[in-house]
């Protein structure tokens, strides 16, 4: 059906587009009040480990981080209820999302090494009682817009054969494509580690994935008017939310950096991202043109739930929960409890042209 399977290719794909960004302006207010808001890394964490385990589609992993979001805001929740409120907003969100025989079960969620290591253990009561208070919470409504919901769409004109590469014509344009889709599923999944992109409309958190995609390929023009009728936003609407992704992309970038310096073996002398092997801060390269990077693409080979290193390092059992026991067997995912509103927020003007290079294709 076109409703389940990419909507945005078939003739009602205007329609649901309008229906969509009708309904984002109508989503419920977010304070980011909640008295565990340093914890909400560590749940989102949790959350992708499970719906990347089953497999779920985005759209389902942004609604229930999104209920999660909205839940905390409004509620004083303790830490172990909250494991209860998580795992609750996502199964209510594949519910929404996912086909009937794509939802999780209890007996396999129980089965789940990260449920041992933290000590939980599912019940058909209770997950019954905490979905009802979801639903009650939220009035029934589950139908929340998320960038997820609008990346797709705009990705099915991120790329056209006249756009150029660094000032020449792209050699391949499916080639492109398949990176435009990685890039755009990494900023996509940082909009989500921060609860700081909540301030944007979920349609600008698209677009503005595509735009820094496009920046950091230097395909160019950056944000052409095919995608700004589209989306209905200039490049001066994207850039306060380009920024913060940007900002992203460039710790991820030193920290990867940092691992691959630290790696056995590696060579003397060998420069990891950066032509003098010393970092620099996104807006030294937005005000450097000269100087470039090599920057470790996505490749088109991984699997198309991918995420980036910096974020999870992916294990079998899940992450460790605060306070809770440790098992000498047990891989802890390594993940921040602060959200990455911590970095610094430095003000730089984002240019048109993003210096760091991305050697995806080769003309």
């Amino acid at each position: 059906m076109e409703l389940e399977d990419q909507w945005w290719k078939g003739q009602l794909a205007a329609d649901i587009y309008q229906a969509l960004r009708y309904k984002e302006l109508k989503l419920p207010s977010y304070k980011g009040q909640s008295p565990q808001l340093n914890l909400r890394r560590y749940f989102a964490d949790l959350i992708a480990i499970v719906s990347n385990r089953f497999r779920l589609c985005p759209a389902a992993r942004h609604l229930a981080v999104y209920l999660l979001d909205l839940f905390m805001d409004r509620y004083d929740v303790t830490v172990q209820q909250l494991h209860m409120v998580s795992l609750s907003c996502l199964l209510l969100a594949s519910k929404f999302e996912e086909r009937e025989d794509r939802v999780p079960k209890l007996e396999t969620l129980n089965s789940l090494g990260c449920m041992s290591s933290m000590n939980l253990v599912l019940t058909k009561q209770g997950l019954l009682h905490m979905e009802l208070l979801l639903l009650e919470t939220f009035q029934w409504n589950l139908y929340l817009p998320t960038a997820a919901h609008f990346i797709e769409y705009y990705l099915s004109i991120a790329v056209h054969e006249g756009d150029l590469h660094d000032g020449w014509p792209m050699t391949c344009q499916e080639k492109t494509k398949l990176y435009m889709a990685k890039y755009a599923d990494y900023f996509l999944e940082v909009s989500l580690q921060d609860h700081v992109f909540l301030c944007f409309a979920p349609s600008l958190v698209a677009a503005a994935c595509v735009a820094t995609s496009r920046l950091i390929l230097h395909l160019s023009p950056t944000w052409p008017s095919r995608l700004q009728r589209l989306t209905g936003y200039t490049w001066e609407n994207l850039v306060p939310c380009a920024e913060k992704q940007l900002i992203a992309h460039d710790s991820d970038v030193k920290e990867a950096s940092k691992q691959k310096c630290q790696q056995p073996g590696q060579q003397q002398g060998q420069t990891a991202y950066h032509s003098s092997g010393q970092t620099a801060t996104v807006a030294q390269y937005l005000h450097r043109p000269s100087m470039q990077y090599s920057q470790q693409a996505p490749q088109p080979g991984l699997a198309p739930n991918h995420r980036p290193a910096s974020y999870l390092s992916h294990s079998t059992t899940g992450p460790q929960p605060p306070n809770g026991p440790q098992h000498g067997n047990t891989q802890a995912i390594t993940t921040s409890l602060d959200p990455k509103s911590n970095i610094p927020n430095r003000a730089y003007q984002v240019s048109m042209h993003y210096t760091c290079a991305a050697p995806c294709f080769d003309r």
